[in-house]
């Protein structure tokens, strides 16, 4: 499998680039994908989705339909996407160390 060092961390990540285990999630792994998001600094508003995910992803284990994130969190869709420019499958998922979505492309 691929490896992704960012700041003197490896992650081992799929062929997409998300994280194999979720338990390497950290906050090298959050600055290495805000940076290839193209997201300049984090807020409290991402931080809001990508502990949504995460809590949601613990309880279920699979990622929410937008339709819940969204609900969850308060923000309509297209705030989801201002917030991770690549959508709530590819960026923030894989932001909060999920595992790549069913149907992510």
């Amino acid at each position: 499998m691929p490896t992704i060092t960012h700041n003197g961390k490896s992650f081992e990540v799929d062929e997409d680039g998300f994280l194999l285990k979720g338990d390497d999630w950290n906050p090298d792994w959050v600055d290495y994908v805000k940076g290839s998001e193209g997201i300049s600094e984090l807020t409290d508003e991402h931080n809001k989705v990508i502990d949504a995910l995460q809590e949601y992803y613990k309880k279920n284990g699979i990622a929410p339909m937008v339709r819940i994130l969204s609900k969850t969190t308060g923000f309509p869709l297209k705030r989801i996407y201002e917030l991770f420019p690549s959508g709530p499958g590819k960026g923030a998922c894989k932001m909060a160390g999920l595992p790549k979505p069913t149907g992510c492309v």
